[in-house]
C-alpha cells in the first residue's frame, strides 16, 4: 500500500469523531451518559488500585519482615470479605432510599439491580452498577485502613470476622448519614465530598479503638521495629497518590469541570503535605525521611478528599500546609501522648487528616465550585457524630469478635511471626 493512501484515513479522524454520538445523546435520554459512564468505570479501577496493590505495598513495606505477608493478605482479604458483605447487605444500608439514620433493604444482594437500571439525573445518569462497584471500592479501602493501627498483632480469623461486621455496623450507616439525600448529616449540611469523615475519620478513630483495646505490640517502645522494605512503602504511596484522583475527581459522579477541579486541588494539596511534613521533620530531627515523605503527602491526600469538590486552588494550598504539619504532629506528639502503639498511623495520619479537613471544609467552601456554602458547626457535628458512633461500635466489635475467635495472637507467635505461623510462609 503506498504512504500516502497509508496515511489518508488520519485526515478524516477528526470528522469521524465528531460524527460519532455522544453521551446521552447515543443512547436516548433515558439511558446513561457514555462519557460519564466512560469515565467512571476508570475512575472505579483507580480506587481499587488504591487498596489492591497500593495499600498492600504500603503498610507491607512498614511491618517487620516476619510479618509482610500476612499484613498484605489482610488487606487483600478484606477486600474479598467486603465485597461480599457489600454484596449482601452494605450497599443497600448505605446508600439506597431509607431513613435518616440507614438505608432500606431492596438491594439486598443486589436483587433488582439489572443492566437498565440508572443512577443520577436524567443529565449526568450513569448505570447502578457502576455507582455501586465505584462505592463499593470506598468500602474496601476504609475497612482496609483500620489494620494498620493494629499491624503485626490480631489473629488472621479476627481479622476477617472485624472487618464483614465493620464494614455493615460502621461504615454503611455513615455513608448513608453523609451521602444519602435523607442523611441526617447531609440535610443538617454536612459537607464530605469523597470521604474526610465517612472514609478517613472513620477508619481512623477505629484504628486507635483497635489500637488502645489490642495493646502494644510486645516489646514496643523498648527495641527497635524497623520497617522491612520502604522501597514497597514508596511504591504504595505512589500508587495511593494516583489512584485518589478516581477517589476525589470519581466523587463528581460526572466527567465535568467539578471533577477536573478536585483533581486539581488533590495533586496541590498532597504535594503542598509532601512539602510540609518533610519541612517539619527536618527542622525537629535534623534530617528528612522517605517514609516522612510519602506520610506527609498521603495526609495531604486525606485532608482534601472531603473539601476536593468544593475549594479552590488557593484553598487546597492552605489545606495542604495545614494537614502536613498537623498529621506529623498526630503521628510523632499526639501519638506519644495517647501511649498508643498505632503501628502504621492509622489515627495520626487518617483521623487527624480527616478531621482537619473536615473541619477546614466548612470554613473554606466556596459556592461558585460546589455550589455549597461551608457551616463548621455542621462540619463539627459530622466529625462527633462519627468520632462517637465508630468509637463506640468498633469496641462492641472487638469485644464480640474476642469472644467468638479470639483477638490477638499469642506471643510466641508474635516473637516467631504471623506469615510463619498462621500462614506457613516467608519472605527472604
Amino acid at each position: 500500500m503506498p504512504a500516502s493512501c497509508a496515511r489518508r484515513p488520519s485526515r478524516y479522524l477528526p470528522l469521524l469523531l465528531l460524527a460519532l454520538p455522544l453521551g446521552a445523546h447515543a443512547q436516548g435520554s433515558s439511558g446513561p451518559d457514555a462519557g460519564h459512564t466512560a469515565w467512571m468505570l476508570v475512575a472505579t479501577a483507580l480506587v481499587m488500585l488504591m487498596t489492591l496493590p497500593g495499600l498492600a505495598l504500603f503498610y507491607g513495606g512498614m511491618v517487620r519482615q516476619k510479618n509482610v505477608l500476612a499484613t498484605m493478605t489482610q488487606t487483600f482479604s478484606i477486600a474479598a470479605v467486603v465485597t461480599l458483605t457489600w454484596c449482601a447487605l452494605g450497599y443497600s444500608l448505605a446508600l439506597r432510599p431509607g431513613s435518616g439514620f440507614v438505608g432500606g433493604l431492596d438491594r439486598l444482594f443486589l436483587g433488582g439491580l439489572g443492566v437498565d437500571s440508572l443512577s443520577g439525573d436524567a443529565a449526568h445518569a450513569i448505570p447502578e452498577s457502576v455507582f455501586a462497584m465505584f462505592q463499593l471500592s470506598f468500602a474496601i479501602i476504609t475497612t482496609a485502613l483500620v489494620p494498620g493501627a493494629f499491624a503485626e498483632r490480631m489473629r488472621f480469623p479476627a481479622v476477617l470476622l472485624f472487618a464483614a461486621l465493620w464494614s455493615v455496623l460502621v461504615y454503611a450507616p455513615v455513608a448513608h448519614w453523609v451521602w444519602a439525600p435523607e442523611g441526617w448529616l447531609a440535610r443538617l449540611g454536612a459537607l464530605d465530598f469523597a470521604g474526610g469523615t465517612v472514609v478517613h475519620v472513620n477508619a481512623g478513630v477505629a484504628g486507635l479503638v483497635c489500637a488502645l483495646y489490642i495493646g502494644p505490640r510486645s516489646g514496643y517502645g523498648r527495641q527497635a521495629m524497623t520497617p522491612y522494605n520502604l522501597a514497597l512503602t514508596l511504591a504504595g504511596a505512589a500508587l495511593l497518590w494516583i489512584g485518589w484522583f478516581g477517589f476525589n475527581a470519581g466523587s463528581a459522579l460526572a466527567a465535568d469541570g467539578r471533577a477536573g477541579m478536585a483533581m486539581l486541588v488533590t495533586q496541590l494539596a498532597a504535594a503542598t503535605a509532601a512539602v510540609a511534613w518533610t519541612g517539619a521533620e527536618w527542622l525537629s530531627r535534623g534530617r528528612p525521611s522517605a517514609l516522612g515523605l510519602v506520610s506527609g503527602a498521603v495526609g495531604g491526600l486525606v485532608a482534601i478528599t472531603p473539601a476536593s469538590g468544593f475549594v479552590t486552588p488557593s484553598s487546597a494550598l492552605l489545606i495542604g500546609l495545614v494537614a502536613g504539619v498537623g498529621c506529623y504532629l498526630g503521628a510523632t506528639s499526639l501519638k506519644r501522648l495517647l501511649r498508643c502503639d498505632d503501628a502504621l498511623d492509622a489515627f495520626g495520619i487518617h483521623g487527624v487528616g480527616g478531621i482537619l479537613g473536615a473541619v477546614l471544609t466548612g470554613w473554606l467552601a466556596n459556592p461558585a465550585v460546589g455550589g455549597a456554602h461551608g457551616d463548621i458547626l455542621a462540619q463539627l457535628a459530622g466529625v462527633g457524630a462519627t468520632v462517637v458512633y465508630s468509637g463506640m461500635m468498633t469496641l462492641a466489635i472487638l469485644i464480640l469478635v474476642n469472644r467468638m475467635v479470639g483477638l490477638r495472637v499469642s506471643e510466641s507467635t508474635e516473637t516467631d511471626g504471623l506469615d510463619l505461623v498462621e500462614h506457613g510462609e516467608a519472605v527472604a
